[in-house]
């Protein structure tokens, strides 16, 4: 599939404007602006599989596209939302629990890099 594969997070563009709007204090956006993102995404049908790893945390999750699922971000900030395949694209909309407010997101394969998009 498309999105199998290591990923490594080398650029994080808007992403200081994404956490303030998720409410984020400015000491965690600091932190979080260095956390040497990476990813290994395997799927199989619908399910994915996502292990993280980063200076802070590695953690492993797994969901159905269109399928409710809890995640808490590095901080401890929880988040309750689903990720979709909208063509070639993996779309995810989620909502923090603690204040409603939404990340979504879009993630893409452009050549042969994983790119992520915040919807601010």
């Amino acid at each position: 599939m498309a999105f199998d594969g290591t990923w490594k997070v080398d650029r994080n563009e808007n992403y200081e404007k994404f956490m303030e709007k998720m409410g984020i204090n400015v000491v965690k956006r600091k932190l979080a602006a260095h956390d040497n993102l990476k990813l290994i995404i395997t799927q199989e049908g619908n399910k994915f599989t996502v292990k993280e790893s980063s200076t802070f945390r590695s953690i492993e999750i797994i969901f159905e596209l269109g399928v409710t699922f809890n995640y808490s971000l590095a901080d401890g900030t929880e988040l309750s939302g689903a990720w979709a395949l909208e063509g070639d694209k993996l779309v995810g909309k989620f909502k923090r629990l603690d204040n409603g407010n939404e990340l979504n997101t879009v993630r893409e394969i452009i050549g042969g890099e994983m790119v992520q998009v915040v919807i601010l």
